[in-house]
């Protein structure tokens, strides 16, 4: 050891050698950040309940698995069939549908901006987020925007619904999103069930 850190008193020296090993451990610590974000990518039960406002009943996944309107009626079905959506890389659908809902509800001042903006969104050849029509729809639904009334967009969107109704909806109901939700959901009702039972327990014991 050099002659000035000899002279240093060994407080400073174990503080040095702590400093030595935060900076270490900082910069190792992106790695391990991506491992984390790599593992709650795996993870799709935790995705989609956490993605959830709350976690949904295991009768109403059951709603959900019978009939695809079931699910797009619930907010908590959108939420976890998103979720699924958007592990295939098609979540503007969803997102098209949703945007042609809230369209329905704006106020005439704001309607002919909200319709263009919507179609340069999503309808137009080569939009930022694409959706899948036929020319016809495309070309029609293009004029209807011109005079945007309510009703502009429904040939569109009807034709999204059919395509995730027909397509990655099937895809959904044999999903792992869906399969890990049901088993979260299962674990967690038989949760809340012991713990009933154990309060009940203890009751009829006091």
């Amino acid at each position: 050891m050099c002659k000035g850190l000899a002279t240093l008193p060994a407080t400073c020296l174990k503080s040095a050698k702590d400093i030595k090993h935060k900076i270490s451990f900082l910069l190792q610590k992106p790695e391990s950040q991506a491992a984390d974000q790599k593992q709650t990518k795996v993870n799709a039960t935790a995705a989609a309940a956490a993605a959830a406002k709350r976690v949904p009943t295991a009768a109403e996944v059951e709603k959900w698995k019978k009939s695809f309107s079931h699910m797009m009626n619930s907010e908590p079905g959108r939420t976890v069939f998103t979720s699924f959506l958007k592990s295939e890389f098609s979540e503007e659908n969803m997102d098209f549908w949703v945007a042609c809902e809230d369209y329905k509800k704006t106020s005439p001042s704001k309607r002919a901006s909200q319709a263009k903006q919507i179609y340069q969104q999503y309808v137009e050849a080569d939009a930022p987020r694409e959706v899948n029509l036929d020319a016809v729809t495309r070309e029609e639904t293009k004029q209807n925007v011109e005079n945007a009334c309510p009703c502009c967009f429904d040939d569109a969107q009807r034709m999204i619904y059919t395509l995730m109704e027909k397509d990655s909806y099937r895809r959904f109901l044999n999903s792992k999103v869906l399969q890990n939700l049901c088993q979260h959901i299962a674990a967690q009702e038989k949760k809340n069930c012991d713990c009933a039972e154990n309060r009940q327990a203890l009751t009829g014991g006091a």
